[in-house]
C-alpha cells in the first residue's frame, strides 16, 4: 500500500491518471444501455411527419435519440423493434417514446399499381442497437458504401466547396442521412471527394453521385429552363402531386416487359416561364384526335441524354405558365418491378431538379460496399486480434524479464494508452475503421518497444537484475532513443494523411495520436514507476 501511495503521488503519474479519467469521461462506456438509436429518418415518412428529426452527422454516438418504448412495449434491441413493426396494421396509432421526447404517428397503407391496398408502409426510421460508448465506428464496421470521386476538371477552392455542399444536399434529399462527405487529396496534388454512406446500396449511390446531374428542358434547340433553384422554384414530392401518372399508369410493352409512367409537378421562376412562352409563341398547332398540341415537344435532357419528350398543349402557346408537370417512365420484367423502377427514376429526377447540376462531371475512382453482417464480423475479429496482440506482448515481456513487477506495469501502461487514444479519437470525431484499428496495433507495438527501452536502460545489461544507480542519465539515454523513434514515425505518418485519397487517414491519425500520447504522457509516467519499482 505504501508503494502504491508513493507511485500515485508522483506528478507524472498524476498527469497520466487525469488524462485517463478524462478519456473515460469522453468515451462514456455504459454496457447496460438498452433500446435502438435512430440512424436516419426518411423524408415525408410517418416518422418525419410526426416530428422525428435526422440526427446530426457530427454528433457523438451517445447523443443520438434512442427509442425505449413503442406503444408502451419496451424495445431493448433491434430484434424487438422489427418484431413489433411486423405486427403493425395501416391507419394504426403509434406512440414512440425516446430518451428525449414522445411522438405520435399514424401508419400509412401501401398500394399496388391498381390502387389496391397491399400492406403497411414502413414508418421511415433506420435504427441500430443503441451505442454503449462514444467510439465512432467507421464504415468498415457498421456496413455501407464508400466512394472516391475525382472531378473531371480542376476546380477552384470555391467550386470544390460548392461541389461538396451539392453532393451532401443530394444525398440528404434522396433519403441517405448517415453520411460523410469530405475532401481528400493525394501526394500528387489531385483533389478527390470521399463519400461514405452507412447502410446504402452500391448501385443507388453510384447512380446518384457519378452523374453531373445537368438537367435541361428544351423546346427545339432553345433551352427554356435548367435544374436548380434559379429556374425551378418548387418540386412536388408528396403523394398529392407526384406518383404514377393516372392517365397512363402501367402497361405491358411489345417486348414483354412492363412500363410504368410517373408524373410530378414543378413550379418555374417567372424568367424561366417567360423563356418557355417565347419559345412556343410561333409554333404551329397540330390536332390530335380530340386534343391539339404544339408542333414541337418539351424535351428533357439529363447529362445531355434525352430522358423524355413531353407534348405541349395548344392552350400553352405563348403563355407564361409557372406550373407545369414533368413525367418519365420505368421498366421491369413485372408490373411491380416497373412501378418500383419508375418511383426510383422519379426520385432521382426530383433530386437533380432541386439541387441543380454539379460544377463538373465526377469519375468514380474507387467504390466498395460492406454489409452490416460483415461489419459485425470485422468488429469481433478486431477485438480478438487486439487481445491476441496484448497477450503475445505480455508473454514476451514475461519471458524477457521474468519479473511480474516489471511486466505488469508495462501491460497496464499499454492498456491505459489505448484508452487515452480511444478517448482522443472520440473527442475529435475520428472514425475507428479497419485502417484505424491497424494504427491501434502499431501503437501497442510502439508502446511496448519504448517501455522495454526504458526498462533496459534502467537495468544493467538489458534486463538483468543488477541495478545501475545513475538513474537520471539512464532515463535520459532511453528518452533520446524514444524521441528519435517518435520523430521518425511522424515523418513517415504525416504524408499518409493525404496518401491514397485519404483512405489511409485513419491509420495515420490513430498512429500519430497514440505515439504522441505515449511520448508526452505515458512514457514519462512509466519511467518514474519503473525506476521506483526497480529500486525497490
Amino acid at each position: 500500500m505504501k508503494r502504491l501511495s508513493t507511485i500515485i503521488k508522483d506528478p507524472r503519474v498524476i498527469i497520466a491518471l487525469i488524462v485517463l479519467i478524462l478519456a473515460i469521461v469522453v468515451i462514456q462506456p455504459n454496457p447496460f444501455i438498452k433500446g435502438v438509436a435512430i440512424r436516419a429518418v426518411t423524408t415525408n415518412s410517418s416518422a418525419a411527419v410526426a416530428g422525428i428529426e435526422n440526427p446530426k452527422a457530427a454528433g457523438a454516438p451517445m447523443s443520438r435519440e434512442v427509442i425505449h418504448k413503442i406503444n408502451n412495449i419496451p424495445i431493448n434491441n433491434i430484434k424487438d423493434y422489427y418484431d413489433l413493426l411486423s405486427s403493425f396494421t395501416y391507419n394504426m396509432s403509434v406512440e414512440i417514446n425516446t430518451n428525449k421526447k414522445s411522438y405520435h404517428l399514424v401508419t400509412k397503407p401501401t398500394y399496388d399499381v391498381t390502387g389496391k391496398i397491399t400492406g403497411v408502409e414502413d414508418i421511415g426510421l433506420s435504427v441500430y442497437n443503441a451505442p454503449t460508448n462514444n467510439i465512432r465506428e467507421g464504415l468498415d464496421l457498421v456496413g455501407g458504401t464508400r466512394v472516391v470521386l475525382k472531378p473531371e476538371e480542376k476546380l477552384s477552392a470555391g467550386d470544390f466547396e460548392m461541389l461538396i455542399a451539392n453532393l451532401k444536399q443530394r444525398l440528404n434529399l434522396f433519403g441517405l442521412n448517415d453520411i460523410v462527405v469530405r475532401s481528400a487529396s493525394d501526394l500528387s496534388g489531385n483533389n478527390f471527394v470521399l463519400v461514405e454512406v452507412a447502410g446504402a446500396k452500391k448501385d443507388e449511390v453510384r447512380d446518384l453521385l457519378a452523374k453531373q446531374g445537368k438537367f435541361e428542358a428544351k423546346v427545339g434547340n432553345v433551352t427554356v429552363f435548367l435544374g436548380g433553384h434559379r429556374d425551378v422554384t418548387y418540386v412536388c414530392r408528396s403523394g398529392e402531386c407526384a406518383g404514377l401518372d393516372p392517365q397512363y399508369g402501367c402497361g405491358e410493352a411489345s417486348t414483354g416487359n412492363w412500363v410504368c409512367r410517373f408524373r410530378f409537378s414543378i413550379a418555374l421562376s417567372p424568367e424561366a416561364a417567360t423563356r418557355q412562352a417565347n419559345s412556343t409563341a410561333k409554333l404551329d398547332v397540330v390536332p390530335s384526335g380530340e386534343e391539339s398540341f404544339l408542333s414541337k415537344n418539351l424535351d428533357l435532357f439529363l447529362d445531355d441524354n434525352k430522358v423524355d419528350s413531353l407534348k405541349i398543349g395548344a392552350d400553352l402557346r405563348g403563355k407564361v405558365a409557372t406550373d407545369i408537370a414533368i413525367s418519365g417512365s420505368g421498366s421491369g420484367t413485372s408490373e411491380q418491378e416497373a412501378a418500383n423502377n419508375a418511383f426510383d427514376q422519379m426520385k432521382k429526377l426530383q433530386t437533380v431538379l432541386i439541387t441543380g447540376s454539379l460544377p463538373t462531371k465526377l469519375i468514380v475512382s474507387q467504390m466498395s460496399s460492406i454489409s452490416p453482417t460483415l461489419g459485425e464480423e470485422f468488429v469481433k475479429n478486431a477485438f480478438i486480434l487486439a487481445a491476441i496482440v496484448l497477450i503475445t506482448v505480455a508473454a514476451m515481456i514475461l519471458i524477457r524479464y521474468r519479473r511480474l513487477k516489471i511486466a505488469i506495469p508495462i501491460i497496464i501502461t499499454i492498456c491505459f494508452e489505448l484508452i487515452m487514444l480511444l478517448g482522443m479519437t472520440s473527442l475529435i470525431g475520428q472514425n475507428m475503421d479497419l485502417a484505424a484499428i491497424a494504427g491501434l496495433i502499431v501503437v501497442i507495438g510502439d508502446s511496448s518497444n519504448d517501455q522495454i527501452v526504458i526498462t533496459d536502460e534502467i537495468l544493467r545489461g538489458g534486463g538483468k537484475t543488477q541495478v545501475v544507480y545513475n538513474w537520471a542519465e539512464r532515463i535520459k539515454n532511453a528518452f533520446s532513443i524514444i524521441f528519435g523513434a517518435y520523430f521518425t514515425l511522424m515523418v513517415a505518418m504525416i504524408p499518409l494523411i493525404w496518401a491514397g485519397a485519404g483512405l489511409l487517414r485513419g491509420f495515420a491519425i490513430t498512429t500519430i495520436i497514440g505515439a504522441t500520447i505515449g511520448v508526452v504522457v505515458t512514457r514519462p509516467a512509466f519511467a518514474n514507476v519503473a525506476e521506483f519499482l526497480i529500486k525497490e
